[in-house]
C-alpha cells in the first residue's frame, strides 16, 4: 500500500509499494522504504550522471565524490577549508575529501593552499572551465528535460527539504545504530 504523505493514512492505489527489501516494507512504515528504494535509484542515476558529465565536460578519470567536490569548491569563487567541504557533503571520512582534493589538484581542477594550520582549496581556471562546461551540458541534457515534464519548481524544492530532513534523521540513527 502506498501512503498519503499529508495524512498517514495507507491509500488502496496500486499493487502495493515498490520495494527493494520486502522485510524492511513489512515494518510499522512501508512508505519509509519505498523512499528508500527511490534514495538508491535516484542516487545511483545521480553519481553515473555526474561522472557522464564531467566527462562530456572533458574532464576524465574522477569519481562522483571528486565531481561534488569540485563543484563544492567552485561554490561562490573563494577558498574553502577543507573541514567545510566536509561538512557541507556531510563527508564524515576526511581522507576521502582529500583524496578528492588530491586526484583534482592532479588534473589541475584545484589548488591547494593554508589559512593558519587549515588546509584550503580553491578553484583554477581550468577547474572554472569545467564547471562551466558541466553547467552548459547539464542546461542542454538535464535542466531542459525536466521542465519538459513539467515539474514545478516549488514541489522540487519541497522534495529537496524532505531530503534534508530526512537526511538529518538517518545522521541520528546511524549514530544512536553505533552505540548500541
Amino acid at each position: 500500500m502506498k501512503s498519503d504523505l499529508k495524512s498517514g493514512q495507507e491509500s488502496t492505489r496500486g499493487p502495493g509499494p515498490i520495494v527493494s527489501s520486502a522485510h524492511l516494507a513489512a515494518g510499522g512504515m512501508a512508505s519509509l522504504s519505498e523512499f528508500e528504494f527511490g534514495l538508491i535509484l535516484a542516487s545511483h542515476a545521480f553519481h553515473r550522471w555526474m561522472v557522464r558529465c564531467i566527462e562530456a565536460a572533458g574532464i576524465s578519470g574522477l569519481s562522483p565524490l571528486d565531481v561534488m567536490v569540485l563543484h563544492s569548491v567552485a561554490h561562490r569563487a573563494r577558498s574553502k577549508k577543507l573541514a567545510d567541504i566536509c561538512l557541507v557533503l556531510n563527508v564524515e571520512d576526511t581522507h576521502l575529501v582529500t583524496y578528492a582534493v588530491r586526484k583534482l589538484e592532479a588534473q589541475g581542477l584545484v589548488k591547494s593552499g593554508r589559512a593558519g594550520k587549515e588546509k584550503t582549496v580553491e578553484i583554477t581556471a581550468r577547474g572554472e572551465d569545467a564547471v562551466q562546461r558541466y553547467h552548459e551540458i547539464r542546461e542542454a541534457l538535464l535542466v531542459r528535460a525536466v521542465k519538459g515534464i513539467g515539474f514545478a519548481p516549488d514541489l522540487l524544492s519541497d522534495n529537496a527539504a524532505v531530503l534534508r530532513a530526512l537526511s538529518g534523521h538517518y545522521d541520528q540513527a546511524a549514530r544512536s545504530a553505533a552505540s548500541l
